[in-house]
């Protein structure tokens, strides 16, 4: 059993580091329900990703995928289909919403529903000026690079 951790002393001693305190808090949490539906977070390629959903039963018009600065919201809404009468209702059809932290410059560039899995594929994609860079290092020497401390002054007292 685990027991719920108080994060308000980082909250009181820390500046600027709210979203990953915000973060470690929303991980501390336990929902029973966040085991629904089940997915997978698979590594792609070095900046490439993707999430996996089995949304058995839901249309691609039921499905909402939302993207927020840092924040990636998928939710399901099933429409009742009128005059249905269940002898037996075993597919889940609740309604769902999960959330996925993303990291910065991380962007959805597609996303496809077969077979009842919903794939998303995100990608990070660091903008020029922010990735790293390499410095060429100069062999030259500045003019008065050569000269000694105390050289060039008159000796005149």
């Amino acid at each position: 059993m685990r027991t719920a951790i108080d994060f308000s002393p980082l909250f009181r001693s820390s500046v600027g580091f709210d979203r990953v305190l915000n973060l470690l808090e929303s991980a501390s949490r336990i929902d029973a329900a966040e085991g629904w539906p089940p997915y997978d977070i698979i590594r792609v390629g070095d900046e490439s990703y993707r999430i996996t959903m089995a949304v058995a039963g839901f249309g691609a018009d039921e499905i909402s995928i939302v993207h927020e600065p840092n924040l990636l919201v998928i939710s399901g809404k099933k429409t009742e289909e009128p005059n249905t009468q269940y002898l037996h209702h075993g597919i889940s059809m609740r309604e769902f919403k999960r959330q996925f932290e993303l990291a910065d410059h991380v962007k959805v560039t597609r996303a496809d529903l077969a077979d009842g899995l919903l794939t998303v594929d995100l990608e990070r994609e660091v903008p020029e000026n922010l990735k790293p860079r390499m410095i060429e290092i100069s062999s030259d020497t500045p003019p008065d690079s050569g000269k000694r401390i105390g050289e060039g002054k008159s000796s005149a007292a």
